[in-house]
Protein backbone atom coordinates (compact mmCIF):
# COMPACT_ATOMS: atom_id res chain seq x y z
CA UNK A 1 0.00 0.00 0.00
CA UNK A 2 2.51 2.55 -1.20
CA UNK A 3 1.16 6.44 -0.11
CA UNK A 4 0.75 8.62 -3.43
CA UNK A 5 0.27 11.94 -3.27
CA UNK A 6 -2.78 13.41 -4.83
CA UNK A 7 -2.21 16.90 -7.55
CA UNK A 8 -2.07 19.44 -5.54
CA UNK A 9 -5.63 20.79 -8.12
CA UNK A 10 -7.39 17.82 -6.81
CA UNK A 11 -6.90 18.14 -3.42
CA UNK A 12 -8.22 21.93 -3.68
CA UNK A 13 -10.97 20.85 -5.31
CA UNK A 14 -12.24 18.26 -2.53
CA UNK A 15 -11.22 20.23 0.11
CA UNK A 16 -12.98 23.36 -1.71
CA UNK A 17 -15.84 21.28 -2.42
CA UNK A 18 -16.36 19.84 1.17
CA UNK A 19 -16.03 23.02 2.77
CA UNK A 20 -18.13 24.57 0.37
CA UNK A 21 -15.37 27.35 -0.16
CA UNK A 22 -15.47 29.27 -3.89
CA UNK A 23 -11.92 28.23 -5.49
CA UNK A 24 -11.14 28.94 -8.79
CA UNK A 25 -7.87 27.02 -10.73
CA UNK A 26 -6.61 25.29 -13.90
CA UNK A 27 -5.10 21.85 -14.17
CA UNK A 28 -2.12 22.32 -17.04
CA UNK A 29 -1.03 18.75 -17.77
CA UNK A 30 -2.11 15.88 -20.19
CA UNK A 31 -2.77 17.95 -23.42
CA UNK A 32 -4.60 21.28 -21.58
CA UNK A 33 -3.16 24.44 -22.53
CA UNK A 34 -3.74 28.00 -21.08
CA UNK A 35 -6.12 28.76 -22.86
CA UNK A 36 -8.38 27.78 -20.72
CA UNK A 37 -7.49 30.51 -17.99
CA UNK A 38 -8.95 33.31 -18.09
CA UNK A 39 -10.74 36.07 -16.22
CA UNK A 40 -7.90 37.79 -13.65
CA UNK A 41 -4.94 40.33 -13.54
CA UNK A 42 -2.42 38.21 -12.29
CA UNK A 43 -1.91 34.53 -11.47
CA UNK A 44 0.38 32.11 -9.69
CA UNK A 45 2.39 29.20 -11.67
CA UNK A 46 2.91 25.92 -9.80
CA UNK A 47 4.98 22.97 -10.53
CA UNK A 48 2.09 20.67 -9.55
CA UNK A 49 3.88 16.95 -9.59
CA UNK A 50 4.56 15.84 -5.71
CA UNK A 51 8.20 18.25 -5.30
CA UNK A 52 8.99 19.34 -2.29
CA UNK A 53 9.97 22.95 -1.08
CA UNK A 54 8.69 24.02 -4.25
CA UNK A 55 9.18 27.89 -3.14
CA UNK A 56 12.43 27.56 -2.25
CA UNK A 57 13.56 25.41 -5.93
CA UNK A 58 11.77 28.19 -7.95
CA UNK A 59 9.12 25.99 -9.03
CA UNK A 60 6.53 28.55 -7.76
CA UNK A 61 6.64 31.66 -10.17
CA UNK A 62 4.41 34.68 -8.26
CA UNK A 63 2.00 37.63 -9.75
CA UNK A 64 2.36 36.73 -13.49
CA UNK A 65 0.51 38.62 -16.05
CA UNK A 66 -1.69 36.24 -18.84
CA UNK A 67 1.42 37.29 -21.09
CA UNK A 68 3.77 36.02 -18.87
CA UNK A 69 1.78 32.83 -18.11
CA UNK A 70 3.41 31.15 -21.16
CA UNK A 71 7.09 32.16 -21.01
CA UNK A 72 6.63 30.68 -16.81
CA UNK A 73 5.42 27.35 -18.45
CA UNK A 74 7.43 26.99 -20.68
CA UNK A 75 10.59 27.92 -18.27
CA UNK A 76 9.56 25.05 -15.87
CA UNK A 77 8.84 22.45 -18.81
CA UNK A 78 12.10 22.99 -19.61
CA UNK A 79 13.26 21.83 -16.45
CA UNK A 80 11.51 18.20 -16.79
CA UNK A 81 8.23 19.10 -15.38
CA UNK A 82 4.86 17.80 -16.98
CA UNK A 83 2.03 19.15 -14.60
CA UNK A 84 1.08 22.42 -13.29
CA UNK A 85 -1.85 24.17 -11.68
CA UNK A 86 -2.58 28.03 -12.10
CA UNK A 87 -4.53 29.88 -10.03
CA UNK A 88 -5.31 34.03 -9.21
CA UNK A 89 -2.44 35.56 -7.59
CA UNK A 90 -3.89 37.07 -4.11
CA UNK A 91 -1.91 39.04 -2.23
CA UNK A 92 -1.30 38.59 1.48
CA UNK A 93 0.64 39.15 4.55
CA UNK A 94 3.26 36.20 5.45
CA UNK A 95 2.76 36.84 8.84
CA UNK A 96 -0.87 35.92 8.77
CA UNK A 97 -0.11 31.90 7.52
CA UNK A 98 -1.34 29.82 9.08
CA UNK A 99 -0.74 25.76 9.28
CA UNK A 100 -3.17 22.74 9.82
CA UNK A 101 -2.73 19.12 8.87
CA UNK A 102 -4.71 15.62 9.56
CA UNK A 103 -2.62 12.59 9.62
CA UNK A 104 -3.65 8.56 10.16
CA UNK A 105 -1.25 6.14 12.11
CA UNK A 106 -3.29 2.85 11.59
CA UNK A 107 -4.76 3.10 14.89
CA UNK A 108 -6.12 7.17 15.01
CA UNK A 109 -5.66 10.23 13.50
CA UNK A 110 -4.23 13.61 14.82
CA UNK A 111 -4.86 17.09 13.79
CA UNK A 112 -1.80 19.44 13.96
CA UNK A 113 -1.71 23.04 13.58
CA UNK A 114 0.39 26.43 14.00
CA UNK A 115 -0.35 30.10 14.33
CA UNK A 116 3.27 30.66 11.75
CA UNK A 117 2.28 28.73 8.45
CA UNK A 118 4.56 28.81 5.60
CA UNK A 119 7.58 27.76 3.95
CA UNK A 120 9.34 28.14 6.79
CA UNK A 121 7.13 25.74 8.90
CA UNK A 122 9.88 23.24 9.84
CA UNK A 123 12.20 25.91 11.57
CA UNK A 124 9.19 26.69 13.90
CA UNK A 125 8.05 22.65 14.57
CA UNK A 126 7.88 23.76 18.36
CA UNK A 127 5.00 26.10 17.94
CA UNK A 128 3.00 23.37 15.96
CA UNK A 129 0.30 21.89 18.40
CA UNK A 130 -0.64 18.30 18.07
CA UNK A 131 -4.46 16.35 19.07
CA UNK A 132 -6.04 13.13 18.82
CA UNK A 133 -9.21 12.94 17.09
CA UNK A 134 -11.97 11.00 19.02
CA UNK A 135 -15.57 10.94 20.78
CA UNK A 136 -13.67 13.50 23.33
CA UNK A 137 -12.18 16.16 20.79
CA UNK A 138 -12.94 19.65 21.68
CA UNK A 139 -14.08 21.25 18.19
CA UNK A 140 -15.26 24.12 19.74
CA UNK A 141 -11.43 25.00 21.44
CA UNK A 142 -9.63 23.90 17.92
CA UNK A 143 -12.05 26.41 16.27
CA UNK A 144 -10.77 29.43 18.43
CA UNK A 145 -7.39 27.76 17.75
CA UNK A 146 -7.05 27.22 13.84
CA UNK A 147 -9.99 29.75 12.72
CA UNK A 148 -12.17 27.04 10.89
CA UNK A 149 -15.14 26.85 12.09
CA UNK A 150 -16.36 23.73 13.99
CA UNK A 151 -18.83 23.03 11.06
CA UNK A 152 -15.44 23.47 9.07
CA UNK A 153 -12.89 20.98 11.10
CA UNK A 154 -15.53 18.59 10.99
CA UNK A 155 -16.01 18.47 7.33
CA UNK A 156 -12.42 18.94 7.20
CA UNK A 157 -12.08 14.99 8.65
CA UNK A 158 -14.96 13.66 6.98
CA UNK A 159 -13.44 14.21 3.55
CA UNK A 160 -10.05 12.82 5.18
CA UNK A 161 -11.47 9.82 6.16
CA UNK A 162 -14.11 9.10 3.07
CA UNK A 163 -11.55 10.03 0.42
CA UNK A 164 -8.84 7.57 2.02
CA UNK A 165 -6.17 10.15 2.93
CA UNK A 166 -3.59 9.02 5.43
CA UNK A 167 -1.97 12.38 5.41
CA UNK A 168 -3.67 16.03 4.69
CA UNK A 169 -1.61 19.81 4.95
CA UNK A 170 -2.71 22.67 4.16
CA UNK A 171 0.16 25.42 4.25
CA UNK A 172 -0.04 28.24 4.16
CA UNK A 173 -4.25 29.35 4.97
CA UNK A 174 -5.32 32.37 5.85
CA UNK A 175 -8.00 33.68 7.83
CA UNK A 176 -9.26 37.03 7.32
CA UNK A 177 -12.57 39.57 7.10
CA UNK A 178 -13.25 37.62 3.84
CA UNK A 179 -13.40 34.33 5.22
CA UNK A 180 -10.73 30.96 4.70
CA UNK A 181 -8.19 31.40 2.00
CA UNK A 182 -6.10 28.20 1.06
CA UNK A 183 -2.87 28.96 -1.06
CA UNK A 184 -1.43 25.76 -0.84
CA UNK A 185 -2.80 21.89 -0.06
CA UNK A 186 -0.94 18.69 -0.10
CA UNK A 187 -2.42 14.91 0.50
CA UNK A 188 -1.19 11.66 0.65
CA UNK A 189 -3.63 8.64 0.52
CA UNK A 190 -3.41 4.87 0.01
CA UNK A 191 -3.24 4.31 -3.28
CA UNK A 192 -5.31 1.29 -2.83
CA UNK A 193 -8.08 4.29 -1.79
CA UNK A 194 -8.98 3.77 -5.28
CA UNK A 195 -11.07 1.05 -5.64
CA UNK A 196 -13.22 3.25 -2.50
CA UNK A 197 -13.79 6.76 -4.00
CA UNK A 198 -15.16 8.63 -6.54
CA UNK A 199 -13.47 11.97 -5.93
CA UNK A 200 -10.11 11.06 -7.05
CA UNK A 201 -8.42 8.08 -9.58
CA UNK A 202 -5.24 7.41 -10.88
CA UNK A 203 -4.61 10.08 -12.61
CA UNK A 204 -4.94 12.45 -9.95
CA UNK A 205 -1.52 10.73 -8.54
CA UNK A 206 1.95 12.29 -8.89
CA UNK A 207 5.01 11.62 -8.70
CA UNK A 208 8.24 13.61 -8.07
CA UNK A 209 10.47 14.62 -11.72
CA UNK A 210 13.33 12.42 -9.71
CA UNK A 211 11.13 9.46 -9.08
CA UNK A 212 12.01 7.80 -12.47
CA UNK A 213 9.86 4.55 -12.81
CA UNK A 214 11.96 1.55 -13.58
CA UNK A 215 11.70 -0.69 -16.90
CA UNK A 216 9.53 -2.97 -15.06
CA UNK A 217 6.94 -0.14 -14.08
CA UNK A 218 7.13 1.42 -17.62
CA UNK A 219 6.02 -2.00 -19.13
CA UNK A 220 3.12 -2.57 -16.56
CA UNK A 221 2.08 1.26 -17.42
CA UNK A 222 1.75 0.40 -20.98
CA UNK A 223 0.23 -2.32 -20.79
CA UNK A 224 -2.33 -1.07 -18.64
CA UNK A 225 -2.86 1.54 -21.10
CA UNK A 226 -3.36 -1.06 -24.07
CA UNK A 227 -5.40 -3.29 -21.89
CA UNK A 228 -9.86 -3.25 -20.58
CA UNK A 229 -8.06 -5.44 -18.09
CA UNK A 230 -6.34 -3.32 -14.81
CA UNK A 231 -3.03 -3.28 -14.12
CA UNK A 232 -0.53 -1.50 -11.78
CA UNK A 233 3.23 -1.91 -10.34
CA UNK A 234 4.85 0.39 -8.29
CA UNK A 235 8.17 -0.49 -6.85
CA UNK A 236 9.23 0.27 -3.11
CA UNK A 237 12.47 -1.15 -2.11
CA UNK A 238 15.00 -2.50 -5.59
CA UNK A 239 16.38 -4.73 -2.68
CA UNK A 240 13.63 -5.84 -0.90
CA UNK A 241 12.92 -9.58 0.04
CA UNK A 242 9.03 -10.52 -0.20
CA UNK A 243 7.70 -9.45 -3.94
CA UNK A 244 3.94 -9.99 -4.31
CA UNK A 245 1.99 -10.78 -7.46
CA UNK A 246 -1.22 -10.27 -6.38
CA UNK A 247 -5.04 -10.12 -7.95
CA UNK A 248 -7.74 -7.60 -6.88
CA UNK A 249 -7.73 -4.46 -4.66
CA UNK A 250 -9.46 -6.12 -1.72
CA UNK A 251 -7.22 -9.38 -1.25
CA UNK A 252 -3.67 -6.80 -2.20
CA UNK A 253 -4.56 -4.31 0.97
CA UNK A 254 -5.42 -7.45 3.18
CA UNK A 255 -2.31 -8.96 2.04
CA UNK A 256 -0.17 -5.79 2.57
CA UNK A 257 -1.54 -5.08 5.60
CA UNK A 258 -0.93 -8.71 7.03
CA UNK A 259 3.07 -8.07 6.25
CA UNK A 260 2.98 -4.64 7.65
CA UNK A 261 1.56 -5.99 11.22
CA UNK A 262 4.07 -8.58 10.78
CA UNK A 263 6.66 -6.16 10.68
CA UNK A 264 8.40 -6.81 7.63
CA UNK A 265 6.47 -4.11 5.82
CA UNK A 266 10.44 -2.76 4.55
CA UNK A 267 11.14 -5.97 3.48
CA UNK A 268 8.28 -5.83 0.47
CA UNK A 269 9.56 -4.84 -2.58
CA UNK A 270 6.50 -3.89 -4.64
CA UNK A 271 2.99 -3.39 -4.68
CA UNK A 272 0.54 -4.20 -7.76
CA UNK A 273 -1.75 -6.00 -8.81
CA UNK A 274 -4.05 -7.12 -11.99
CA UNK A 275 -7.50 -7.34 -12.40
CA UNK A 276 -10.33 -7.64 -14.47
CA UNK A 277 -9.51 -11.15 -16.31
CA UNK A 278 -6.56 -10.49 -18.21
CA UNK A 279 -5.37 -13.10 -21.21
CA UNK A 280 -2.81 -15.70 -20.76
CA UNK A 281 -0.63 -13.11 -22.78
CA UNK A 282 -0.97 -10.03 -20.65
CA UNK A 283 -0.52 -12.06 -17.20
CA UNK A 284 2.42 -13.42 -18.69
CA UNK A 285 4.19 -9.67 -19.53
CA UNK A 286 2.92 -8.81 -16.17
CA UNK A 287 4.54 -11.62 -14.63
CA UNK A 288 7.50 -11.31 -16.11
CA UNK A 289 8.09 -7.75 -15.49
CA UNK A 290 7.91 -8.56 -11.86
CA UNK A 291 10.26 -11.71 -11.75
CA UNK A 292 12.68 -9.36 -13.31
CA UNK A 293 12.64 -6.80 -10.57
CA UNK A 294 13.12 -10.23 -8.31
CA UNK A 295 16.13 -11.45 -9.49
CA UNK A 296 17.53 -7.99 -9.55
CA UNK A 297 17.38 -7.63 -6.05
CA UNK A 298 20.39 -8.14 -4.18
CA UNK A 299 18.14 -9.75 -0.81
CA UNK A 300 19.94 -12.79 0.19
CA UNK A 301 16.79 -14.55 0.91
CA UNK A 302 13.57 -13.76 -1.18
CA UNK A 303 9.91 -14.95 -1.17
CA UNK A 304 6.75 -14.39 -4.27
CA UNK A 305 3.22 -14.24 -2.87
CA UNK A 306 1.31 -14.83 -5.76
CA UNK A 307 -2.38 -14.02 -4.12
CA UNK A 308 -5.99 -13.39 -4.26
CA UNK A 309 -9.40 -13.38 -3.12
CA UNK A 310 -11.76 -15.61 -4.67
CA UNK A 311 -12.31 -14.24 -8.27
CA UNK A 312 -16.44 -13.92 -9.73
CA UNK A 313 -14.91 -14.13 -13.19
CA UNK A 314 -11.46 -14.16 -13.58
CA UNK A 315 -10.35 -17.39 -15.01
CA UNK A 316 -7.75 -18.52 -12.68
CA UNK A 317 -6.54 -21.59 -15.19
CA UNK A 318 -6.14 -18.98 -17.94
CA UNK A 319 -4.07 -15.98 -15.63
CA UNK A 320 -2.02 -18.72 -14.37
CA UNK A 321 -1.04 -20.27 -17.50
CA UNK A 322 0.59 -16.66 -18.27
CA UNK A 323 1.91 -17.23 -14.99
CA UNK A 324 3.66 -20.63 -15.38
CA UNK A 325 5.35 -19.43 -19.09
CA UNK A 326 6.61 -16.52 -17.19
CA UNK A 327 8.04 -18.71 -14.39
CA UNK A 328 9.21 -21.33 -17.18
CA UNK A 329 11.53 -18.42 -18.37
CA UNK A 330 13.11 -17.66 -14.73
CA UNK A 331 13.28 -21.04 -13.39
CA UNK A 332 17.03 -21.31 -13.66
CA UNK A 333 17.69 -17.71 -12.05
CA UNK A 334 15.01 -17.78 -9.35
CA UNK A 335 16.26 -21.94 -8.40
CA UNK A 336 19.56 -20.61 -8.03
CA UNK A 337 18.87 -18.00 -5.85
CA UNK A 338 16.66 -20.27 -3.61
CA UNK A 339 13.56 -18.48 -4.26
CA UNK A 340 10.37 -19.99 -2.45
CA UNK A 341 7.26 -19.06 -4.07
CA UNK A 342 3.45 -19.16 -2.34
CA UNK A 343 0.46 -19.13 -3.77
CA UNK A 344 -3.12 -18.62 -2.55
CA UNK A 345 -6.28 -18.06 -4.91
CA UNK A 346 -9.42 -18.82 -6.04
CA UNK A 347 -12.01 -18.77 -8.67
CA UNK A 348 -13.42 -20.19 -11.93
CA UNK A 349 -11.20 -23.27 -12.77
CA UNK A 350 -9.47 -22.95 -9.98
CA UNK A 351 -8.51 -26.71 -9.39
CA UNK A 352 -6.19 -26.73 -13.18
CA UNK A 353 -4.98 -23.72 -12.41
CA UNK A 354 -4.03 -24.50 -8.66
CA UNK A 355 -2.75 -28.08 -9.83
CA UNK A 356 -0.94 -26.52 -12.49
CA UNK A 357 1.17 -24.28 -10.70
CA UNK A 358 2.14 -26.74 -7.80
CA UNK A 359 3.11 -28.87 -10.63
CA UNK A 360 5.60 -26.51 -12.12
CA UNK A 361 7.03 -25.42 -8.75
CA UNK A 362 7.65 -28.35 -7.56
CA UNK A 363 9.40 -29.55 -10.84
CA UNK A 364 11.68 -26.56 -10.12
CA UNK A 365 11.93 -26.88 -6.78
CA UNK A 366 10.38 -23.47 -5.59
CA UNK A 367 7.70 -24.73 -3.77
CA UNK A 368 6.76 -23.09 -0.54
CA UNK A 369 3.07 -23.40 -0.66
CA UNK A 370 -0.21 -23.89 -2.75
CA UNK A 371 -3.34 -23.10 -0.80
CA UNK A 372 -7.19 -22.40 -2.36
CA UNK A 373 -9.82 -20.59 -0.90
CA UNK A 374 -10.13 -22.89 2.64
CA UNK A 375 -6.83 -21.34 3.56
CA UNK A 376 -7.60 -17.75 4.15
CA UNK A 377 -5.28 -14.97 2.80
CA UNK A 378 -4.19 -13.86 6.56
CA UNK A 379 -2.60 -17.57 7.03
CA UNK A 380 -1.56 -17.95 3.46
CA UNK A 381 0.85 -14.97 4.18
CA UNK A 382 1.62 -16.01 7.67
CA UNK A 383 3.28 -18.86 5.77
CA UNK A 384 5.31 -16.59 4.09
CA UNK A 385 5.93 -14.94 7.25
CA UNK A 386 7.40 -17.75 8.74
CA UNK A 387 9.69 -18.49 5.76
CA UNK A 388 11.50 -14.65 6.10
CA UNK A 389 11.92 -15.62 9.96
Amino acid sequence: MPRRKLSEYRTKVLVAEGLDLPYTGWSISEGKDLTQVKGFKSYVLKVDQAEKKRFKNGLVLLDLTKADLDSGLKKLQKRGYEHFIVEPYVKHDQEDERYISLSYDKHYSYLSYSSMGGVDIEDNSETVQTVRIDEKTNWSNLASKTGFSEAQLQKLFEIFVREHFTFLEINPYTVTTEGLHIMDAAVEVDDTGTFFVDGWSNSDLRSPRSAKKTESEEIVAVLDEKSPASFNLSVLNPNGSIFLLLSGGGASVVVADEIHNHGLGKEVANYGEYSGNPTEDETYVYTSALLKLLVASKAKKKVLFIGGAVANFTDIANTFAGVIRALNDYAPKLRKQDVRVYVRRGGPRQEIGLARIHQVLEKYELLGAVYDPNTSIQDAVKAVIKEMK
